[in-house]
């Protein structure tokens, strides 16, 4: 081999070993950054024996890191479920619980058993009442709280929709820079980790799958198949309802002016993952359910203390529950917000002008529906009746997701077991997905990310062979000196 050729292998060797240690250098420099991949310079042997490095990679596993995906946005979806199910849940309470509603209803029907086992003494009547108005006052905050939730889950939609368009457009430069950087075949590996990390966070937000084209073009679907980029980002929307109700629903999510989420999102178009879609069954779903069933403990409790007209007539009023003041209706069916509104009759009220006896006697009506016609202070035939009315079975709407035939106390224990159950299902769903998610991060950071005691033992091969390389051209350039000296 002569000295030229010895010179321009060693000095490409040189040049190959320098890029490869920078590479390594800005490798180590990143380890902390879970979302920078391993970059790897590609070396090929040229014709006169030396090397260069051709490009730059980086380490990828496609399986892995699209599982990853799935898994995030399985875990979001479950998370936005579960935060709202806790907040139910620390609030109502459970059937221990001294402010559940089953949990009050077991004190008033104690406190009418003692009423009706002592008839004539008024301090008893009046803790009946007090008992009545607790469990009135338990449904009122409960249906207040679950509307909370629906309007804070309502809140949170409007702001993933926003930060999946903030995405979608830094999603839409790094995919161009990609793009555009592998048509001239630019160093991409920064940008591809970039996109990869917009990619991640946007799977927080909604389930996603991407399709990869030539030059490295990516294109985003929503896990329903919903186009979410393709060259350019589409379109999210999403209006915010502001404060609902019993009686309202919340709007849809949009893309491309497709239903994603909520009201009029077909079952085969409906996020399947993702904060959104978490949010989305929160708000119209699990939440609607849980204030049906609290709507219908309400009706229960009007329907089993209703009077009737003690002087033949048909007509059937409101007694001690009513669904609102001055409402003497008995819902027949669903009323949705009826737990919103139900109250203790000011006719049983002392402290609104009542009489706690009116439970006993009857009377919430007017003297047609006084049941103890004759003012007997040890008539206790009413009290007994609506005792046994607590216990009586009644029907209940479908949409209430529990049985039908059974009594009010036990349709509301059952509620507040459905409560529980649901939480229960969603949090466990959550330990799992939770941790499938951290073995496939930690599963891809292994594959992907920067090992730093591989790049360290790299690091001192490379400078070996910077070594070795530096120290031939410095052999070829002594040679050179002498060859000089002789010709000169």
């Amino acid at each position: 081999m002569s000295l030229s050729a010895t010179f321009n292998t060693a000095r490409s060797s040189l040049q190959a070993t320098s890029t490869r240690l920078s590479v390594s250098a800005s490798n180590v420099a990143s380890a902390d950054d879970t979302s920078t991949s391993r970059k790897i310079a590609v070396v090929t042997t040229t014709s006169d024996g030396g090397s260069k490095v051709v490009n730059i990679t980086r380490a990828s596993d496609s399986a892995l890191y699209d599982r990853m995906l799935s898994a995030t946005s399985s875990s979001s979806k479950l998370s936005a479920i579960d935060s709202g199910l806790t907040v139910l849940q620390q609030t109502v309470g459970d059937t221990e619980s001294e402010t559940s509603p089953a949990a009050l209803l077991g004190v008033f029907s104690s406190a009418l058993s003692s009423a009706a086992n002592a008839p004539d003494d008024s301090a008893l009547a009046a803790s009946a009442v007090t008992a009545a108005q607790n469990v009135a006052q338990s449904l009122n905050d409960a249906s207040e709280t679950v509307q909370k939730v629906r309007t804070d889950a309502d809140s949170s939609i409007a702001t993933s929709v926003s930060n999946v368009n903030d995405l979608l457009a830094k999603f839409q430069a790094a995919n161009d820079a990609v793009v555009q950087g592998t048509a001239i075949g630019a160093n991409v590996t920064d940008a591809l980790d970039r996109r990869d990390a917009i990619l991640s966070d946007l799977s927080e937000e909604m389930g996603i799958s991407t399709l990869t084209r030539a030059n490295n073009d990516v294109a985003i679907y929503t896990d329903s198949g919903v186009t979410l980029f393709d060259k350019s980002a589409r379109s999210v929307t999403f209006q915010a309802s502001g404060a609902l109700d019993a009686t309202s629903s919340g709007n849809a999510v949009y893309v491309d002016g497709v239903a994603v989420a909520g009201p009029g999102a077909s079952s085969s178009m409906t996020l399947k993952s993702g904060a959104i879609a978490g949010y989305a069954e929160l708000r119209d779903d699990v939440a609607v359910t849980y204030q049906t069933q609290l709507d219908e403990v309400a009706r229960g409790l009007i329907t089993a203390f209703a009077e009737t007209d003690q002087t033949g007539g048909t007509t059937t009023l409101a007694g001690l529950f009513t669904a609102g003041s001055g409402d003497t209706s008995v819902p027949s069916s669903l009323v949705a917000g009826l737990a919103g509104n139900i109250t203790v009759n000011a006719a049983a009220d002392s402290t609104q002008g009542g009489s706690p006896f009116t439970l006993r006697d009857g009377g919430m009506n007017g003297a047609s529906y006084v049941y103890n016609a004759d003012s007997e202070a040890s008539y206790s035939t009413r009290l007994t009746e609506l005792i046994g009315a607590l216990s009586a079975s009644q029907t209940y709407d479908s949409s209430s997701q529990l049985e039908s035939d059974t009594s009010v106390m036990t349709f509301a224990t059952a509620s507040v077991s459905w409560l529980q159950g649901q939480r229960s299902v969603v949090s466990t769903s959550l330990d799992t997905q939770s941790a499938v998610l951290s073995q496939t991060s930690t599963a891809l950071s292994s594959a992907t990310g920067v090992n730093l005691d591989d790049e360290y033992a790299l690091q001192l091969e490379l400078e070996r062979s910077y070594q070795a390389s530096s120290k031939l051209i410095g052999v070829v350039s002594d040679l050179y000196d002498q060859l000089f000296s002789v010709i000169g």
